[in-house]
């Protein structure tokens, strides 16, 4: 059983292990060693749910993963707990069992930073926030409004759904999740007060944490490839309307727009490297290339692929029914099991993870919108030159993905939404 779980533990790789899902990971100075650290999630625990009347249990896990000769990550050690103490050791991958159940820890740590995180909050509320700034703010002939508006199209309508059948009283996480309802609230809360501008940035953010030189990491070439593209497009489409850094600044109903996504999105907070307004088109244009990105391409990343790593259990458990454990060797086969969710909870998160990952019933994937906002010549032969160059990127991701034993096709154009859609 053993062997089984370390084949499958997509963040605990084998040296032929391929990447498949955006690393949250920092790397030393000298870029051989990482960490993975759940610190988030200190605020909850302690703070755990109960579900079917037995209290659940989290960790707030780091975990450190060496760079081999060959650029594959292992992990090294695992400590469960922030603080440092006699009930905090260490485990080790000679650890036997204790590290199994230490591993198992970490995922359930996983499941949830991955879930509000970089799911919830990241992509599905920050859209949402965004819109409604866009609509208040941009009257409809405007080119930015025109540039946005179909990469918005039905995210209210799944916010909504979101809201009632996953985020209520009564409803997955309240009773499938050991975080919980409160415990989610409390975890967003900090969650947003961490969030930065240069993060929804990748390449940016792939140069912060130091993941240029991780091999098979295929998020993040397919992923900057697709941001090229993306900021190729509306540099030529801003480019046309704003001709000179003057129109940028006397632009009203632009700067009003801003102002509302830092005051309501991101609380006013000057950490948040959010700009208050814009001087230059060059600022616009990452901004708006950031709101695209995230909307289309990073959505894709993070939901697309979440029942191919969540169906076994093991790899992605939404709760766990026993405590973390406070010293090594004694942990026995049957103490990972028994820590392991109810049936019950297993299937309610399956099927919540099947279902978030199915296509959209109304796809249009990116670049192919449903309407035609634009009228001017140059604006439409920039949409028409922004589809070929997806078309191009798709047809080499496909070519790639014939050679892999493991095919990475979350971010291929044809399989992503143009707007945070399901």
């Amino acid at each position: 059983m053993k062997g089984t779980y370390d084949k499958i533990f997509c963040c605990f790789p084998s040296q032929s292990f391929s990447y498949k899902r955006p690393l949250r990971v920092n790397s030393s100075q000298n870029g051989n060693i990482f960490l993975c650290d759940y610190k988030d999630l200190n605020c909850v625990v302690g703070k755990e749910n109960v579900i079917h009347d037995r209290l659940q249990y989290l960790a707030a896990p780091l975990c450190l993963l060496y760079k081999t000769s060959d650029k594959k990550l292992l992990p090294i050690a695992i400590q469960l707990k922030q603080e440092p103490g006699e009930e905090n050791p260490i485990f080790l991958p000679s650890d036997n069992q204790d590290w199994l159940l230490a591993k198992i820890f970490v995922r359930n740590a996983e499941f949830n930073m991955h879930e509000l995180n970089f799911h919830l909050l990241r992509t599905h509320l920050l859209a949402e926030v965004i819109f409604m700034a866009t609509v208040r703010q941009l009257p409809s002939a405007h080119p930015l409004f025109k540039l946005l508006v179909l990469h918005f199209r039905y995210t209210l309508q799944i916010n909504i759904m979101a809201r009632d059948q996953l985020m209520s009283e009564e409803a997955f996480f309240s009773e499938h999740t050991g975080i919980g309802l409160i415990g989610s609230r409390m975890f967003l809360r900090k969650a947003l007060a961490t969030l930065t501008y240069s993060s929804l940035c990748l390449p940016e953010n792939i140069k912060v944490r130091g993941l240029e030189e991780i091999s098979n990491f295929y998020y993040r070439d397919d992923g900057l490839k697709l941001w090229k593209i993306i900021h190729e497009y509306v540099e030529g489409v801003l480019g046309h309307y704003y001709t000179s850094d003057d129109y940028i600044q006397r632009d009203t109903e632009l700067q009003l727009w801003i102002k509302d996504i830092y005051k309501k999105a991101f609380l006013e907070r000057q950490s948040s490297e959010i700009p208050q307004s814009f001087t230059s088109l060059e600022e616009l244009v990452k901004f708006a290339t950031m709101i695209i990105f995230t909307v289309s391409v990073q959505h894709a990343a993070v939901n697309n692929g979440q029942f191919d790593f969540g169906a076994w259990m093991p790899n992605f458990p939404s709760s766990l029914k026993c405590p973390p454990p406070t010293c090594k060797g004694k942990a026995k086969e049957i103490d990972v099991l028994e820590t392991l969710p109810d049936i019950g909870t297993t299937v309610h998160t399956m099927t919540a993870l099947y279902l978030l990952s199915q296509k959209s019933s109304d796809h249009y994937s990116l670049g192919n919108y449903p309407e035609q906002l634009f009228v001017e010549q140059k604006p439409l032969e920039l949409t028409d030159d922004f589809r070929r160059k997806l078309e191009v990127l798709s047809y080499d991701i496909k070519a790639r993905n014939v050679g892999l034993p493991l095919p990475y096709t979350y971010l291929d154009p044809e399989n992503i939404e143009n707007s945070v859609a399901i």
